[in-house]
């Protein structure tokens, strides 16, 4: 049990850790930046520290000064909430690199499946059944409309580093793709820093179901239900709910375990959220692997009362 952690974060997430690290008696460092000075959520920590001005880059992600504060004010552990520099590798190799434990997956595990291309692979190679699609980066619009010619369309273009939406196009035909493909890798290199496109079929109708797992040091791995977050806007989920209303109990059981023990093999720890999209037989295809803790893990609290 640690005796101090830095919360690494703002806001709602922030004052969640620090409750909880309270209700465990573990005493919490808040960092803020300048725009945050006499923030509610600092009131409930045992110590503050300001980390820097406004912008987020000099502040809630510079890992420098947040790993500087928690040497300074003693903590054993850094939580990063969601968000920032919670699916850094980087940031969780240097928290190690100085001694202080992340309270998250380890570096390794966090760039395995914050790659999706590399997730598809991981996930597929244990059995989990994924999207058909190009199974690897398209280099080129030329390899994009021969992949797309091959797995048929409409196809998915997705930003190998995206998520939220950003860099992902749907092509109905290769005009689509022609158009598109320029636009999504500009958008996904400026959002990401990372242009790179892969291909997917578009599921039509397709639900879009999250499995929450939670896996040890040692190897063993558990899930916690699944949520259903099929009503979206600009593919950012409005509405969570668990148990999803089209998931059977057989179901859940048997692709809960498989993907808990799939996530568990590859050396992962602390909880993760694995994507799914199921299509309209109920089949259900892997998408994507949150390496953090997922802004909506309170409807899975309320469901299981952890």
């Amino acid at each position: 049990m640690f005796r101090r952690i830095l919360v690494a974060n703002r806001g709602e997430i922030a004052l969640r850790v620090i409750r909880a690290a309270k209700g465990l008696g573990i005493e919490t460092v808040a960092v803020f930046s300048e725009a945050d000075r006499g923030a509610p959520w600092l009131d409930e920590a045992d110590a503050t520290v300001c980390i820097g001005p406004a912008r987020a880059d000099r502040s809630y992600l510079d890992a420098g000064s947040i790993l500087q504060a928690a040497e300074q004010t003693g903590c054993q552990a850094v939580h990063p909430g969601y968000g920032f520099l919670a699916e850094n590798a980087v940031f969780a190799a240097r928290a190690e690199q100085q001694g202080i434990t992340f309270v998250g997956p380890g570096p390794a595990a966090i760039g395995r499946v914050g790659d999706k291309v590399e997730a598809k692979r991981t996930l597929a190679a244990a059995g989990i059944p994924t999207i058909p699609g190009s199974g690897g980066v398209v280099p080129g619009l030329e390899a994009a409309r021969s992949e797309a010619s091959r797995i048929g369309y409409p196809v998915l273009l997705k930003a190998v580093a995206g998520g939220g939406g950003r860099g992902m196009r749907l092509c109905e035909g290769e005009s689509d793709l022609d158009r598109a493909f320029g636009e999504a890798a500009i958008e996904a290199e400026k959002a990401f820093g990372d242009g790179s496109l892969y291909l997917e079929k578009y599921i039509e109708g397709g639900r879009h179901v999250e499995f929450q797992v939670l896996c040890d040091a040692f190897g063993k791995g558990i899930h916690l239900g699944e949520r259903e977050c099929s009503i979206q806007r600009h593919h950012q989920k409005l509405i969570e709910e668990s148990p999803s209303p089209v998931m059977d109990a057989r179901t859940r059981d048997a692709m809960g375990e498989r993907v808990a023990r799939a996530v568990a093999a590859i050396g992962y720890r602390n909880a993760g959220t694995v994507e799914f999209l199921r299509a309209k037989d109920g089949s259900l295809f892997f998408m994507e692997m949150n390496a953090r803790l997922q802004v909506e893990h309170p409807v899975t609290e309320m469901v299981t009362g952890i």
